[in-house]
């Protein structure tokens, strides 16, 4: 089986969702080197393999010895040799003997959190397979059988039990999804049948401790090393499940900080929140990096956040931000829909700050989100979104307005052949509501790239890294738009700029979210 088309089903994993997280270096880890001081051996920007030091660290991992279980993941996808040896060794602790792959598979995620990119995941799963076959060496032949079930059975575990738009996928979809992928052979219908019907009735559990979790997300900065500087990153998650992370950066920029009162209007992929949860809250806002805080207490430059700041945040990367017409009841009212389609109405104090934070947000959006995954493999009659990643583009400022263009070329393309494949006549029918939802998100999907190519375009006339100079001058020319609206902005001491820096502060050709120093 082709390497890109295995990992095309593993990106489905993530299939309505951001599965992308960090990566940490060797030293952010605790470094292999200060791990394994006793070994005669050093490693060479962690490529030199030590078969002993890697035996030592696998069972350090194994039985937890020092290490929590959501820092295993991180020493067993590395792309180096002496990672692999360590991951060959650590698997070597399983016994597989006899079970089903689901069963082994459920075996294996119970032991330690399987977070990181897709290629680290990825990486993990393909020593998971492999030793599924060294313990039932009849099961599945050859090994990258084992890992295309694998990989289809993460994938088919977020369709059927994640928040997906659509419909389910169907067993006879599972099977023709497979078809020809096992050494360019079908697999036995009646095992792919036992194994969705597995899935299906019992979803596969990510191992994670709850007091693991919350520690994870409350420690922003480790003790610094002597002479070192480390520092660790917390991430903000969707609940339970590791696929979906977005680093928390401490010394981000904050971007624009006020009041705002929230409502929840919808949830992951659109799904009407319940009655009980709609009211309105009250909450000091921080737009902090691609991060919208939402907190208590009023905001402190140097305060540290708390874990119900850490739950309430609003992950704004491929967002879209609105006035909210169709909203009436309440005054100065915006509409933020996020990359997984929740909807959030906020409410801010005046006109002029609900236009700002409409301003600001998707100006951060437009610079700063990475391009989109393609689309995940699945029936090609059920629509499903593509990935949208959590991570910060890689892209300078005229590639990622390019990146921007071209995707609204795309849509637009996609919306006139769209309109021209009309479905059977009967309007209730499953295909049109294919159609709605399909058509649905390509007109925001065309929105959404539209109001980013107007701001990045307004940015660059602009010709400044000042934000209150930017949205001083695209306020000004709608105020010039609606009979006048110029001077409203207050001048403020400071007012932060939107640079060219990487995530560590440095000056670089990239749009990542800026760093204060």
């Amino acid at each position: 089986m082709k390497v890109a088309h295995t990992r095309a089903l593993f990106c489905g994993a993530g299939r309505c969702s951001t599965i992308r997280s960090i990566r940490l270096s060797c030293s952010e880890l605790g470094g292999l080197e200060q791990l394994e001081r006793s070994s005669t051996e050093t490693l060479a920007n962690g490529c030199r393999a030590d078969c002993d030091a890697a035996k030592r660290l696998a069972k350090r991992l194994f039985y937890l010895e020092g290490f929590r279980r959501c820092d295993v993941a991180r020493h067993l996808g590395k792309n180096n040799d002496f990672s692999q040896l360590v991951a060959s060794e650590y698997l070597s602790f399983f016994d597989f003997s006899g079970l089903s792959l689901d069963k082994a598979l459920r075996n294996f995620l119970k032991a330690f959190p399987l977070m990181g990119e897709t290629q680290e995941r990825e990486r993990i799963l393909v020593h998971f397979s492999k030793r599924f076959c060294v313990c039932n060496p009849t099961a599945l032949a050859p090994d990258d059988g084992a890992h295309t079930l694998t990989c289809a059975l993460m994938l088919l575990n977020t369709d059927l039990h994640g928040h997906n738009i659509g419909k389910k996928m169907s067993c006879q979809q599972f099977i023709s999804n497979l078809d020809g992928l096992n050494d360019d052979k079908d697999f036995p219908k009646d095992l792919l049948k036992v194994l969705y019907n597995s899935i299906k009735n019992e979803k596969l559990e990510w191992a994670i401790e709850e007091e693991e979790f919350r520690k994870s997300l409350s420690e922003l900065v480790e003790e610094q090393y002597e002479g070192g500087g480390k520092r660790g990153v917390a991430r903000v998650t969707d609940g339970n499940n590791p696929f979906i992370a977005i680093p928390i950066l401490p010394n981000a920029v904050t971007y624009k900080h006020g009041v705002l009162s929230r409502k929840s209007h919808a949830d992951m992929d659109g799904k009407r929140t319940p009655r009980g949860r709609r009211g309105w809250k009250k909450f000091y806002a921080v737009l902090k990096g691609m991060i919208l805080y939402l907190q208590k207490d009023e905001y402190k430059a140097d305060a540290e956040l708390c874990e119900g700041d850490l739950k309430n945040a609003v992950r704004i990367h491929h967002a879209l931000a609105t006035r909210a017409t169709d909203y009436s009841k309440r005054p100065n009212v915006l509409k933020l829909k996020t990359s997984d389609w929740r909807v959030f109405l906020l409410q801010a104090p005046s006109e002029e700050e609900m236009m700002s934070w409409i301003f600001r947000i998707n100006l951060v959006a437009a610079l700063f989100s990475a391009p989109a995954f393609p689309a995940a493999i699945g029936s090609m009659k059920t629509f499903c979104r593509p990935l949208l990643p959590s991570s910060s583009t890689r892209l300078n400022q005229e590639d990622q307005l390019q990146s921007h263009e071209g995707k609204l070329k795309q849509m637009s393309v996609e919306v006139e052949e769209h309109r021209k494949n009309l479905p059977s006549p009967s309007p209730k029918s499953r295909e049109w509501e294919e159609y709605r939802i399909k058509e649905h998100y390509l007109i925001y999907e065309k929105s959404r790239y539209e109001t980013y190519i107007n701001l990045l375009q307004a940015k660059m006339r602009a010709e400044t890294d000042d934000l209150e100079k930017i949205e001083a001058s695209v306020m000004s020319g709608i105020g010039e738009g609606r009979g006048g609206r110029e001077g409203y902005l207050r001048k403020t001491q400071s007012s932060p700029s939107i640079s060219q820096h990487d995530v560590n502060g440095r000056a670089s050709g990239r749009t990542g979210p800026g760093q204060q120093s």
